[in-house]
């Protein structure tokens, strides 16, 4: 097995120009690939699960961590007994490629060994208790292949992507810093996906470039210190000089109104196309009116028909949901770059969003404050920064006041009265303050209050600017009604905010 590479990768993106000709190639080569993935997976699960079972295994696990050594030789004897590696793999899916002919034709070689590593670290996942099981893939879900290098198989030459016989074209503007610099730089491998959009597939080529992205002029990066509080729909940051708060995904289309509209007629042309898989209507009393109550979905219910009408419904709901997705990871780039623009060395609790995500589903989906977190702790890294997380429960920053005492209060008490100084701030931007000043788990009051009078502007006129934004946003989503309107067109607008 070939040691991985060290050196830093960054993403080069260009669209492909690709006839109905290439097209169907192109898909042949992904079905034969994707049939390979599933049987290479499937032989690791078998390996894997055999060698998880067995008594050197479980010998292997005895052994104590401090004996580094002593362990890891024991568990690689396992590997190489039941010969699961990726190395193995690789071999076991040359083997099955060439019994399998068309397969050998439609996929390179190295295109084979790279799906097999593929399957092995997905395998991987579940034995290291990562993952708990597998994904085998289905067409609409295979949709990307890599090669090895850029020498052979899937290949970048010429402004063209290569791939035996097959030459694609790219669609590449010069004016584009970025792409410029991509193409530029030396590359490591291609790879070949292709994404559904709007109902159309459309073919991309990604080069990983060895070296550092491109670096816009206005998202420089300062080598200051950065104290976070990170919420559900916010995050607030405390800097040297400067303090804000900042909404995730802000003004990002929710498509409300549009998504359940497409959702209620879908479920009326299933109902249609499928009566045996729902349970009879039913009347109900609600309030002194009787009502019918459409049936429940009966369980084990599998085969389902769809009709042309319910497929281009799904697209378009589909593509609403891409859309949405698409602006709010824009939006929360942003925030990123403007929190590294007053600091990379990073300090914030180890929240777990996880947990966020069982009481705060659709909120979190909405937000993606973990995107946000590992996005920060990706740039502010490879800026030469650092990004240190730390215990809520030893420090307590929404409880701790400057003198040392915690005091509990609740959530929806967003202001902080401090016992100390007996200013009130916002509970946020107090945490975010003291964030700066915790080191291996432990809160210095001290040097807090001793840093409280030079930071006091700054953290009053955050707050100031924070009040002055909320304002604002509750006069823009409460605007006086218009009487011309009617109470339906008011209230679809209110929907689709």
């Amino acid at each position: 097995m070939g040691t991985r590479s060290k050196t830093p990768s960054f993403i080069t993106e260009v669209p492909l120009i690709v006839d109905s000709k290439q097209e169907a190639e192109l898909l042949s080569r992904f079905q034969g690939g994707r049939q390979l993935y599933n049987a290479v997976l499937n032989e690791a699960m078998v390996r894997m699960e055999l060698a998880r079972n067995s008594e050197l295994y479980k010998g292997a696990k005895k052994i104590p961590r401090g004996e580094k050594k002593k362990r890891n030789d024991a568990f690689n004897e396992v590997r190489k007994h039941y010969r699961y590696s990726e190395y193995d793999l690789q071999a076991y899916a040359t083997t099955v490629a060439n019994k399998s002919k068309w397969i050998a034709q439609k996929v390179d070689s190295n295109t084979q060994q790279k799906l097999a590593s593929r399957a092995f670290k997905a395998s991987e996942r579940v034995l290291f208790g990562q993952a708990k099981k597998v994904r085998y893939k289905v067409p609409s879900r295979f949709r990307s292949m890599e090669g090895k290098s850029n020498k052979t198989g899937i290949r970048w030459k010429d402004n063209c992507l290569v791939w035996g016989n097959l030459k694609l074209r790219a669609m590449i503007d010069p004016s584009n810093p970025v792409i410029q610099h991509g193409l530029a730089s030396p590359i490591k491998y291609a790879r070949v996906l292709w994404r559904d959009l709007n109902g159309k597939r459309r073919w991309y080529c990604q080069l990983v470039n060895e070296g550092m992205p491109y670096q816009k002029p206005q998202n420089y990066v300062f080598d200051g210190l950065i104290g976070l509080d990170l919420n559900i729909s916010n995050i607030a940051y405390v800097g040297d000089d400067h303090a804000d708060l900042l909404p995730f995904a802000e003004g990002v289309p929710t498509f409300l109104y549009e998504i359940a509209a497409l959702q209620r007629q879908m479920q009326r042309s299933q109902r249609v196309n499928n009566p045996d898989n729902f349970e009879p209507d039913f009347e109900a009393r609600k309030g002194r009116k009787i009502v019918v109550n459409k049936g429940k979905v009966k369980k084990n219910s599998r085969k389902w028909n769809k009709s042309n009408n319910y497929k281009r419904l799904a697209t378009k709901k589909r593509e609403l949901q891409r859309r949405k997705a698409a602006y709010a990871k824009n939006q929360n780039r942003r925030i990123v770059n403007e929190i590294l623009r007053h600091g990379k060395h990073i300090k914030t609790e180890n929240v777990s969003v996880k947990g966020w995500q069982k009481r705060y589903g659709k909120a979190i989906a909405a937000k993606s404050p973990g995107f946000v977190q590992s996005e920060l702790k990706r740039k502010a890294e490879i800026a030469g920064g650092s990004f240190t997380k730390f215990s809520t429960q030893k420090t307590a920053l929404s409880q701790t006041h400057l003198n040392g005492e915690r005091i509990k209060k609740p959530l929806s008490q967003r202001v902080h009265v401090d016992k100390l100084t007996g200013d009130a701030m916002q509970r946020d931007f107090f945490s975010g303050f003291l964030a700066r000043f915790v080191n291996q788990d432990e809160l210095s009051c001290k040097d807090a209050a001793r840093q409280y009078p030079r930071s006091k502007s700054i953290l009053f006129g955050a707050w100031r600017r924070q009040r002055i934004n909320c304002e604002k946003s509750r006069q823009a989503r409460n605007p006086v009604p218009d009487s011309r309107q009617s109470s339906s067109q008011r209230r679809r607008k209110r929907l689709a905010r």
